[in-house]
C-alpha cells in the first residue's frame, strides 16, 4: 500500500496538500510527513510558539448503556476507580491506558473520557476502531452500545505553549471554557450527552481536550467533519502573529520521543508488556505482587517475565535506522535487545565538561542554561531488552557499519509544558504576545 490513491485521505488533506505537505502513508491514511518549514523547524515550533497537527486518522469509539463502565473497566488497563489522583474518573475527565490480550501483549493504547452517567469516549490509533470495537463486543456480557465513529470527525492538535493565546481569540467565552481546564480533562459534546457546549465563531460545536502528543501544554480538538477545514484555517489565522506553524508526523513522532511518550505497535506492541517507562497504566497496589482489580491480561502480567523496555539518549543528533539487522550491544559487546525508536529531539543538548546533562531550549537560565545556548539535538528513543538496563549505563546501537553510543535515561526533554497550569500558560502567553 503505497499508491495514495490505495490511501485513505483525512477531511484536511487538501489543506495538506494546498501547502505542498510531503505526503506519504501511515496508519492507512495519506498524511502529511512535513512542511517546506522542514521537520526541525516544526519541532522547535512546538516548544517555542505553537504547531498545529492533523491527527483526524485517530479513531473515536463511543461505548455507553448500563454494562458501558464494568466493560471498560474489566477491558482496560487502568483501574477507573482510582485513576484520578485516588479518586474515580468522572464526567469530563480521562485517562491513559492500555487494551490487551488475554496473553498479556498489547492490542492498542488508549485515552478514554467519560461524558457523563454510563457514556464514555474511547480515542484509539489509526485503523483500530475495528478491532477495538469487536474486541469490546467480545467482553460485553451486559447492555451495551458500542459505536465506532471513525472517518467522522476532523482531530485537530494545537500545541505549544502559544495555544492558549490562540484559541482563546477564536473560542465564544474563553474565561469560562478555558479557565478550570486542567490536564487530561475536557470539555463540550458532539454525541447529545447534554454536555455544555463549546463553540468557536457561535457556529463550529467542537470537544475541546487539554490533552496531546508532544509532552508540550495544548490541546486537542475534535469537531464534525464538515467543520475540519473551517477550524484548521481559522487556528492558522488566528495564529500567524504567534508563530504557529502548521506540523507532519515527523516532527510528532520526535517531539512524542523526547517527551518519553510511545508509539502503539512500534514501542508497546504483539509481545507482551513488562518492565516499561509506562508501567504506570498498571492498577499495581503499591507492591507490584497483585493489582488493584481484575482485567484482560492480568494473569499473564502477573507471571514472570524478562522483557525490558527503556528509553535513551544520544551525545549528538545521529540516528541509526531500525532494520532487522540493528542491534543493541552493551559495553561488554554483548547483544542485548533491539531497537525501537530512533530519532531526533531537536530541542535538546548536553552541557558541561562530562556532557552528562541534557537541557532544552525551554530550559530557564536559573535552571542552568548557558547564555547564549544553542541545542544541536540528540538521538533518543526507546529499545527493547533481554535484562534490566540501569539510568546512566552506556549503550551501542549499531545497523550495519553505523555505531552510536546512548545514556540509558529515565527522562529525555527537560523543561516540559503539559503539566503546566492554565493560568501559568495563558499568563505566559499574554506576555508573548504582548511582545510581539
Amino acid at each position: 500500500m503505497t499508491g495514495s490513491t490505495q490511501l485513505k485521505k483525512t477531511v484536511l488533506h487538501g489543506c495538506h496538500t494546498l501547502k505542498s505537505a510531503n505526503m506519504a502513508g501511515f496508519g492507512g491514511y495519506h498524511m502529511p510527513l512535513w512542511y517546506e518549514t522542514g521537520a526541525r523547524a516544526e519541532h522547535l515550533a512546538v516548544i517555542e510558539s505553537a504547531g498545529l497537527f492533523d491527527t483526524s486518522h485517530m479513531a473515536v469509539i463511543t461505548v455507553g448503556g448500563s454494562g458501558a463502565y464494568d466493560l471498560l473497566q474489566h477491558a482496560f488497563t487502568r483501574d477507573l476507580d482510582r485513576c484520578i489522583g485516588t479518586g474515580p474518573l468522572v464526567d469530563g475527565r480521562s485517562v491513559y491506558g492500555l487494551f490487551l490480550e488475554t496473553d498479556g501483549t498489547v492490542l492498542d493504547d488508549a485515552i478514554i473520557g467519560q461524558l457523563g452517567m454510563d457514556n464514555y469516549m474511547v480515542v484509539v490509533n489509526a485503523g483500530m476502531g475495528p478491532p477495538i470495537c469487536d474486541h469490546l463486543r467480545e467482553l460485553a456480557t451486559a447492555d451495551v452500545n458500542i459505536t465506532d465513529h471513525s472517518d467522522t470527525f476532523a482531530k485537530i492538535d494545537l500545541q505549544g505553549p502559544s495555544s492558549a493565546l490562540i484559541l482563546q481569540k477564536l473560542l465564544d467565552d474563553p474565561d469560562g471554557v478555558l479557565d478550570d481546564l486542567r490536564y487530561f480533562s475536557f470539555k463540550g459534546d458532539l454525541f447529545g450527552t447534554g454536555r455544555a457546549p463549546v463553540t468557536i465563531d457561535s457556529s463550529i460545536p467542537l470537544l475541546l481536550s487539554r490533552t496531546g502528543y508532544t509532552g508540550e501544554f495544548g490541546f486537542e480538538l475534535f469537531v464534525d467533519g464538515a467543520h475540519g477545514e473551517t477550524l484548521w484555517n481559522r487556528l492558522l489565522e488566528a495564529g500567524a502573529p504567534y508563530g504557529l506553524t502548521a506540523c507532519g508526523l515527523a516532527s510528532r513522532d520526535s517531539l512524542r520521543t523526547g517527551a518519553m511518550l510511545p508509539l502503539s505497535h512500534q514501542d508497546i506492541g504483539n509481545w507482551k508488556f513488562g518492565h516499561t517507562p509506562w508501567s504506570f497504566v498498571l492498577p499495581t497496589n503499591g507492591k507490584g505482587a497483585t493489582f488493584t482489580k481484575q482485567f484482560v491480561g492480568a494473569d499473564s502480567l502477573l507471571k514472570d517475565d524478562a522483557d525490558f523496555t527503556c528509553g535513551f539518549a544520544g551525545y549528538d543528533p545521529r540516528k541509526i535506522p531500525i532494520s532487522d539487522t540493528s542491534v543493541v550491544l552493551d559495553e561488554s559487546g554483548d547483544a542485548i535487545g533491539t531497537i525501537l525508536t530512533c530519532t531526533t529531539d531537536m530541542a535538546v543538548d548536553r552541557v558541561g565538561e562530562d556532557r552528562s546533562r541534557i537541557i532544552s531550549i525551554a530550559t530557564a537560565e536559573a535552571d542552568g542554561r548557558p547564555e547564549g545556548f544553542r541545542a544541536r539535538g540528540l538521538s533518543c528513543g526507546f529499545i527493547r531488552a533481554n535484562r534490566r538496563c540501569r539510568a546512566g549505563e552506556q549503550l551501542w546501537l549499531v545497523e550495519g557499519k553505523r555505531k552510536i553510543c546512548v545514556e540509558v535515561r529515565d527522562d529525555i526533554r527537560p523543561a516540559r509544558t503539559a503539566r503546566f497550569s492554565m493560568k501559568r500558560m495563558r499568563s505566559t502567553s499574554e506576555e508573548r504576545g504582548a511582545r510581539q
